[in-house]
């Protein structure tokens, strides 16, 4: 079997290249480059016994794309490639509805001429916009109903893709579905071989880690006066391993003329406090923390309900505990301080 992982340099894409060859898979990683790092396919070679083959290319080039899938005999894909910056997508909204969405449009158009079989789609929980105080945790029929050009992007790929699947069974041709819904992703392999490098870095979890650095001066809260706990908002951190786990397990699962829908969470939060505390604790480091002004479109909570994936394909979260997730993360940065090119 041949993977094709669009993004697969970039930070959870190159996770889940790791995990197919972990798994004896055959892996084209498409990667424009654009966010991603050339550097982490040249580590993950290294462990690739010759099964790991990449193509610099843009999801929205046809004649690559079409190139891609032909000559490598594609079976399955995992698309990950996408911007993914909200404050960014609001700024730039035609962008995200290009890059994310109209290119995308292209891949599903190739792999269902080139017969591919699966597709497994990375959305978001964006997706959901600001769900009600009776939605959360977030459970996959909350109405997806996105705030941000970001969300709807990604939503009008799983209308695509949930289209795209019901006329081709009625064509008789095989090809199922899956869009796997993240909350926040955090940490990184636990051996340090790859890890997240954004610039610029918005992620909260690296975020405080380069304040506990001395590469920031402080980490700002935005907003204290959230109905929540200790006033700051609460999100779910899934760790990027147990994240690639959930796409592998759908993988094996997923047959043609299915559609399938999950979300990817741990199934309850952990409040921006929490969070600057387990940096502290894990890294042994002190830091200045600063009040700011509340973000406009940041709900109180944000968490899911991953009921539905546990029930079905038996996968829940192993990292479970936000500071053996934040450990992963700060071994990565200690020891890439400049990321890959550290």
């Amino acid at each position: 079997m041949t993977f094709l992982v669009t993004g697969g340099a970039g930070y959870i894409g190159s996770h889940a290249v790791r995990r197919l060859l972990a798994e004896g898979e055959t892996v084209v990683a498409l990667d424009n480059l654009s966010v991603g790092h050339l550097e982490a396919i040249e580590a993950l070679k290294t462990i690739a016994d010759g099964r790991l083959s990449f193509v610099k290319a843009d999801i929205g080039d046809r004649e690559q794309v079409r190139a891609t899938l032909r000559d490598h005999k594609i079976d399955s894909i995992m698309h990950f490639a996408a911007l993914a910056q909200v404050g960014e997508s609001v700024e730039q909204p035609l962008r995200y509805y290009r890059n994310n969405t109209a290119s995308a449009l292209t891949l599903i158009e190739e792999a269902l001429e080139a017969g591919v079989s699966r597709f497994i789609f990375s959305s978001t929980c964006a997706t959901y916009g600001e769900p009600t105080p009776e939605f959360i945790p977030i459970p996959e029929s909350c109405p997806q109903a996105p705030i941000n050009p970001y969300g709807m992007s990604k939503l009008h790929v799983e209308h695509m893709l949930r289209d795209a699947c019901a006329a081709a069974a009625k064509e008789g041709r095989d090809f199922g579905f899956a869009a796997l819904r993240y909350f926040n992703v955090a940490g990184s392999d636990p051996d340090g071989l790859i890890g997240e490098d954004h610039d610029p870095e918005t992620h909260l979890i690296p975020v405080i880690i380069q304040a506990a650095l001395g590469q920031r001066d402080a980490i700002t809260i935005f907003g204290e006066d959230y109905p929540t706990p200790d006033g700051t908002c609460i999100r779910d951190y899934v760790h990027v391993d147990d994240l690639i786990d959930a796409h592998v397990a759908v993988m094996r699962y997923l047959k043609p003329g299915q559609s399938r829908a999950y979300n990817l969470g741990i199934g309850n939060g952990y409040s921006v406090r929490e969070v600057i505390e387990s940096v502290r604790r894990v890294s042994g480091k002190d830091f200045e923390v600063r009040k700011g002004d509340r973000r406009p479109g940041d709900p109180p909570e944000l968490f899911a309900n991953p009921a539905k994936i546990k029930a079905e394909l038996g996968w829940s979260a192993k990292y479970t505990n936000l500071d053996e997730a934040v450990a992963t993360a700060w071994h990565w940065f200690s020891e890439h301080p400049n990321g890959y090119a550290s």
